[in-house]
């Protein structure tokens, strides 16, 4: 069970989640292409302890129509065989039912560009890769929102776009599993990062979120990362499809 010698692109991998799975691959004896949209330096320090010769950065901003194939362009440029693509990046502009039209329009749009749109553009270039060259892995970060629905009316379109990303990888898992491409939906609970802060804010404060969570405790990004770097080594290929969820007992299917 190695990921080591595997070249892995990982987006939005300068904060958050994205920089601690970026950071346990590249711990892990991976080659990264940390993507990252304006904050290079979040993505430099997540993979500081990882030599050189293993490390490439690529800027995009996934806001902007046609750029995961951009993405796709310059990531075979630094390395012409990609092994992995991990999909992590996304927003989560509110958009709430009781807000202006135009801020519910303009949420709803920013929101399946980044988080839909985009990564699907980006999916069919790597399984495109993939086919050609013996096979390759899909991990796309869903949520538990996008299983049971948000429980913040304001975040319904990043709730949604989370349900069409699951769906859309689980497509590639039953159409292309005769390729050897295996496609893994990881969906987490609520992760200490800065986003779980909309959370915070939208219940009452961290008290309030601590209350409603079995263990007690936000999911650390590092228990994320742990279960990336599992799926990203392709060890248990019939888990190919699977949603492997990640809250710690908050949501029990």
């Amino acid at each position: 069970m190695t990921v080591s010698g595997k070249t892995v692109l990982v987006t939005g991998a300068s904060r958050g989640i994205g920089a601690a799975i970026a950071g346990a691959l590249g711990g892990a004896g991976a080659s990264v292409i940390a993507h990252y949209g304006s904050h290079r330096q979040g993505a430099v320090d997540a993979l500081a302890d990882v030599p050189e010769d293993r490390v490439a950065y690529v800027q995009c901003d996934l806001a902007e129509a046609g750029a995961a194939r951009a993405l796709w362009r310059d990531a075979v440029a630094v390395r012409p065989r990609i092994d992995v693509v991990v999909v992590n990046a996304a927003i989560a502009p509110e958009t709430p039912f009781d807000g202006p039209d135009d801020v519910w329009d303009a949420g709803w749009e920013q929101t399946m560009r980044v988080n839909v749109l985009e990564p699907a553009s980006l999916v069919r270039e790597a399984v495109a890769h993939f086919r050609a060259n013996g096979g390759g892995i899909v991990i796309s970060l869903s949520s538990w929102a996008g299983q049971q629905g948000s429980a913040l009316p304001q975040l319904t379109a990043y709730a949604a776009s989370k349900a069409a990303l699951k769906a859309l990888t689980q497509t590639v898992a039953r159409n292309f599993a005769q390729d050897d491409v295996l496609a893994y939906v990881v969906a987490p609970g609520i992760v200490r990062t800065r986003m779980s802060g909309i959370s915070a804010a939208a219940r009452g404060g961290v008290d309030k979120v601590l209350a409603i969570l079995p263990l007690g405790e936000m999911v650390p990004p590092e228990e994320v990362a742990a279960v990336v770097v599992f799926l990203a080594s392709g060890t248990c290929r019939h888990l190919t499809g699977a949603t492997i969820d990640v809250n710690g007992a908050a949501y029990v299917r």
